[in-house]
């Protein structure tokens, strides 16, 4: 059966126009390049937000944590001041006060006698623990607080 043109129709149909029945190749192209824009716009939008985190892990900043809970909180409120901030941070260096506080904690210990790391292995975590301890040294019985005696 020959597939028959209206007469009101023109005679030259444009190509993206289909008979009834057959596949709509443009609507098919056109939904493929829909779900690769909005895939290429996700991704996009992914590494912008994660530029502040790249970079504060790329050169090795003390502050990477901070960075990455700022983006978190950036992308789950939508308040950008959080991006911005994190942003900021990650391009600052903050000062490292920790590097020369553990040389003098070693010079003093070698000044004292101490093998270098070892200064505060002879200090208790508890306090309670630690009086309990001096109280035995002494030859005294030690006296049970309320946070000792309910553990």
């Amino acid at each position: 059966m020959a597939a028959s043109v209206h007469p009101a129709a023109p005679h030259h149909l444009p190509a993206f126009i289909v008979a009834p029945g057959e596949t709509d190749v443009l609507m098919v192209v056109v939904w493929f390049v829909l779900i690769a824009a909005i895939l290429g716009v996700g991704i996009l939008f992914l590494r912008l937000h994660t530029l502040p985190e790249r970079i504060a892990h790329k050169s090795k900043k003390l502050q990477f944590e901070i960075v990455a809970v700022l983006g978190l909180l950036a992308l789950f409120t939508h308040i950008h001041i959080f991006w911005v901030a994190g942003l900021l941070l990650a391009l600052i260096d903050l000062p490292d006060f920790g590097g020369p506080l553990g040389r003098m904690a070693g010079s003093l210990e070698k000044i004292a006698g101490i093998a270098p790391g070892k200064g505060a292995d002879e200090v208790p975590d508890d306090p309670a623990a630690a009086a309990a301890a001096d109280d035995i040294e002494q030859g005294q019985t030690p006296q049970l607080t309320a946070a000792a005696a309910e553990r």
